[in-house]
């Protein structure tokens, strides 16, 4: 897989399993480029902070636009992931004046193989969290905690205030 130098950070293969991952939990279809977005930030936050470990999964950078935090990379992820048939993106009308939707449907399954205990910790933890909400929903989180909250609108969202949003990780038990 060829992606540009500035993604030399993003974990490509866990990136990928992760999108995968929160689409099949999602039956397989996940509705919205925004709540992709943000489940997307929650993982990497929740995991950042998650035993102060400092690290992210994918790997990936988030800067604070309007609609709340959003992955630098993660239209490149989901292209390559079309790319290679394991995800399908289609666009539906829903309403009238409103922006067409972005639909994800999983072609294929996520290699789990690829994540450690506490990543596949998180990953549930964000699936069970938020992925009952919408994409609006999501936003308005993202908007009330530090990081968004926090950063100047259009720059990097730094992950150490993932600190400062007082996550509640006493559901988690890992092996």
């Amino acid at each position: 897989m060829l992606y540009n130098l500035s993604m030399s950070n993003v974990a490509n293969s866990k990136y990928e399993n992760a999108i995968l991952y929160l689409c099949k939990q999602q039956g397989g279809v996940l509705r919205g480029k925004k709540k992709l977005a943000k489940l997307l930030y929650y993982l990497d936050f929740d995991r950042y902070e998650y035993k102060e470990s400092t690290k992210s999964i994918t790997g990936d950078t988030y800067t604070a636009l309007p609609m709340g935090p959003v992955p630098d990379h993660f239209m490149q992820i989901v292209q390559q992931l079309e790319k290679t048939g394991k995800l399908q993106k289609e666009t539906q009308e829903d309403s009238p004046g409103y922006n067409p939707t972005e639909v994800y449907i999983c072609k294929s399954e996520p290699d789990m193989s690829v994540f450690d205990e506490d990543e596949k910790a998180i990953l549930n933890r964000v699936f069970t969290v938020y992925g009952h909400l919408n994409g609006k929903q999501l936003e308005d989180l993202t908007h009330a905690e530090a990081p968004y909250v926090g950063t100047e609108l259009s720059k990097e969202i730094a992950y150490d205030l993932a600190f400062y949003r007082g996550t509640d990780f006493s559901e988690l038990s890992t092996a």
